[in-house]
């Protein structure tokens, strides 16, 4: 269980600004959930990318049907033919990028169950072995499904719409910076103050 005063107070104590925002937030209801399966979760953040949140979930809601009792595994998803894929409402390339990543766990180039062991730019560095597994997609691996307390996905558009609209002109690094070892639920304040609006 995530320790929400301890998090709170030290946002009280070096950022009134988000700390106002994350007065109000249940952080457990991110946190706390049961812990996912990487290779699922990998398939849903691909699946995810440059979506809107309702759309991603529509997406992989259907994704997941294409399987026998919606279990997702590398040997199934090689078995598909492109096409199945991309009629759920994907593109070719993110099909190409599931087979990728599907390819990759059955050959075991990449080994999804260590990564929980690895330092977080360790963990970056294995994931975007994989085609069409960015920066981007390899830290919302790491706040989501992680659960790493201390990222700050710097090339997230919402993120940076959130900053700006809180911050105005000031530096993301001098901001974030006393952020630490809680960045991630800093972050997760700047998505949360986007819905607010």
């Amino acid at each position: 269980m995530v320790d929400q005063s301890k998090i709170k107070s030290h946002f009280k104590k070096v950022d009134p600004v988000i700390y106002r925002v994350m007065k109000t937030i249940d952080f457990g209801q991110w946190w706390d959930r049961p812990k996912r399966d990487y290779f699922m979760a990998l398939c849903e953040d691909i699946i995810g990318q440059q979506l809107s949140g309702k759309a991603a979930d529509s997406i992989f809601a259907r994704f997941a049907r294409l399987f026998p009792k919606t279990q997702i595994t590398p040997e199934r998803i090689l078995k598909l033919a492109d096409q199945q894929i991309r009629s759920i409402g994907t593109s070719w390339a993110k099909a190409r990028y599931l087979k990728d990543l599907a390819g990759q766990v059955k050959n075991q180039t990449i080994d999804l169950e260590t990564l929980d062991q690895l330092a977080d730019e360790q963990v970056i560095i294995e994931l975007t072995k994989i085609k069409g597994i960015g920066p981007w997609t390899a830290e919302m691996f790491l706040i989501f499904t992680l659960k790493r307390e201390d990222v700050f996905s710097r090339g997230d558009l919402g993120l940076n719409k959130a900053f700006k609209k809180l911050y105005g002109q000031r530096r993301l690094e001098t901001v974030i910076r006393p952020w630490s070892p809680y960045k991630s639920f800093g972050s997760l304040a700047l998505w949360h103050s986007l819905d607010k609006v």
